[in-house]
């Protein structure tokens, strides 16, 4: 997983609420198990109608979505992160989050950031009017603020053991490789003190 530290550009001005998964990547996208591609079905509904915020030239390559409360509820599947990170979204803004789907922002190195509607408000603003080479809304991990170019400056709550993750870019699997001396001391200790509970060679 790459580290994330500052993500910086135009941000997508979103908004809508209670945003289900099956709404940021329909059904029938799940049939794959690879991470790729998916971007071409987020948000698959929206984006049928020609005038959708998400093809809008003025956000094209944008890192950054804001969007609306309880974003993220319904079904568990991953392939939501998937979909939002193959789509180019580094962050997601929003007053809430289904638990799941921070769950699963989190694991794929997706940072979902909450702050209050007043804040989400002002954003925005500041997104749907940005010229098309600015650069608006800039987030700051370490010091868990997002700020504009107009020097609003909101700060937001990140769990500890999140934030260390994402800033050294550490996913679970990472976290358990890198105790793999201790691991295999214990399994060492376990195979003499318990050798019946270790599996006979084959």
């Amino acid at each position: 997983m790459k580290s994330v530290t500052q993500i910086s550009g135009k941000a997508i001005p979103f908004g809508a609420k209670n945003i289900d998964t099956d709404i940021i990547i329909p059904a029938k996208w799940l049939k794959t198990i690879s991470r790729s591609g998916l971007g071409k079905g987020a948000f698959e509904t929206i984006r049928a109608d020609e005038d959708n915020v998400f093809d809008d030239p003025r956000y094209k390559g944008a890192p950054i979505l804001i969007a609306g409360d309880n974003f993220g509820c319904g079904s568990s599947r991953e392939h939501a992160a998937w979909a939002m990170a193959d789509l180019g979204i580094a962050a997601v803004i929003a007053p809430s989050y289904s638990d799941i789907f921070s769950g699963n922002a989190f694991k794929n190195g997706l940072l979902a950031i909450e702050l209050p509607q007043e804040a989400i408000d002002r954003l925005m603003e500041v997104a749907a009017d940005a010229s098309e080479d600015d650069e608006p809304i800039s987030i700051d991990l370490e010091s868990q603020t997002v700020t504009t170019v107009f020097q609003d400056r909101f700060h937001f709550e990140m769990d500890a053991f999140r934030k260390n993750c994402l800033l050294e870019g550490q996913d679970e699997i990472g976290l358990t490789l890198a105790s793999g001396d201790a691991i295999a001391v214990h399994e060492e200790k376990l195979a003499a003190s318990q050798p019946w509970l270790v599996p006979a060679s084959l």
